[in-house]
């Protein structure tokens, strides 16, 4: 049981894909919002519960019926992933009939020690994946995480193909919205990045963002230059999945689309503000140094939030200390 947000939804990709890698025989049931489903279609021996949120199982009662509901599915054990009141709820009535559950230690105060505000040599945290690889060796399913836990490429719809050509060109994916403002890197120093990495002609920029607001933000910041596409709002998402699937390589935030290139083992380039990849939610299988962060001498607090949500004076614009010029050369180099 995972129910949000989607990157953390992502995250669980590799990690199932190894579990049936290893237990091929078992089955898995993903219980999560129904928007996630197109994750996990590729994936032999999973099947997918939908949770309905703002209908059956809104409320304790509806956490009642989704414990039932789950129930029928005759499942032996439940690995809480997400480890919130809904999913705590869920598992102690599974408790109560006698099913072995798990559930994933946040390290809530490992992260509270990473993000102090003081000056202090930071060190790694246990990663999301290394988590849930815990919680499934405790209920009995001991794995290994290997880089080639990925999903396949897909093939591009008409409709893709349409909106973005079929060109023999290198085509490089830019997500630059996130939750938190501290983790968006400011849309004029974007254009500059866009730009640089337009100049060798034989290069397509594609954007992804998501909601009517980020889709008209991108629709200007497309007229940059003629190999600039905005996708959002173009196709559906299970094409986004596979456009993303067939990109060379993406460049993020600290945000939901890095980790759904990295299921599919596609190179990502991430971007920092006041998080750090030290929080433990550096995409699958992605090198430390695809991490771009701003200067730790110039802000020795660092991180000073883990999710982005948290404002601290001084620190609430770091992002913007990023150059263009330092992400358009880590991009190139991938390229």
């Amino acid at each position: 049981m995972r129910l949000s947000a989607m990157g953390d939804v992502a995250m669980l990709v590799p990690v199932l894909k190894a579990f049936n890698r290893t237990y091929p025989d078992t089955e898995i049931v993903v219980v999560s919002r129904p928007f996630f489903k197109p994750f996990f279609d590729g994936i032999p021996t999973i099947s997918f519960y939908s949770v309905e949120l703002k209908g059956r199982h809104k409320g304790l009662l509806g956490m009642y019926r989704l414990f039932k509901d789950v129930l029928k599915l005759k499942v032996t054990v439940f690995a809480d992933l997400h480890n919130v009141l809904r999913s705590r709820i869920v598992g102690n009535f599974m408790r109560l009939k006698g099913i072995p559950v798990q559930r994933m230690d946040k390290g809530r105060s490992e992260k509270k020690k990473l993000t102090k505000l003081k000056q202090k040599e930071i060190k790694p945290i246990q990663s999301v994946f290394d988590r849930h690889v815990e919680v499934l060796k405790k209920l009995g399913y001991p794995l290994q995480l290997k880089p080639e836990d990925i999903l396949p490429k897909s093939p591009l719809s008409d409709a893709t193909i349409a909106l973005i050509g079929n060109h023999d060109t290198k085509r490089i994916g830019i997500a630059p919205f996130a939750q938190h403002l501290t983790k968006v890197y400011p849309l004029e120093q974007l254009k500059e990045t866009i730009l640089d990495l337009l100049d060798d002609g034989n290069t397509q920029v594609l954007l992804f963002g998501g909601g009517s607001s980020e889709k008209e933000l991108l629709d200007k910041l497309a007229k940059c230059h003629t190999n600039c596409i905005n996708v959002t709002g173009q196709i559906s998402f299970q094409e986004e999945l596979a456009l993303i699937s067939n990109l060379n390589v993406m460049l993020s935030m600290d945000s939901g689309n890095g980790h759904i290139a990295a299921m599919y083992g596609v190179p990502v380039v991430t971007v920092w503000g006041n998080t750090h990849p030290f929080a433990g939610f550096v995409p699958f299988a992605q090198p430390l140094n695809n991490s771009i962060t701003p200067d730790l001498e110039q802000f020795p607090f660092l991180p000073t939030s883990i999710y982005g949500n948290k404002k601290v004076e001084g620190y609430q614009d770091c992002i913007k200390t990023i150059s263009p010029q330092k992400i358009v050369a880590k991009v190139k180099s991938l390229l």
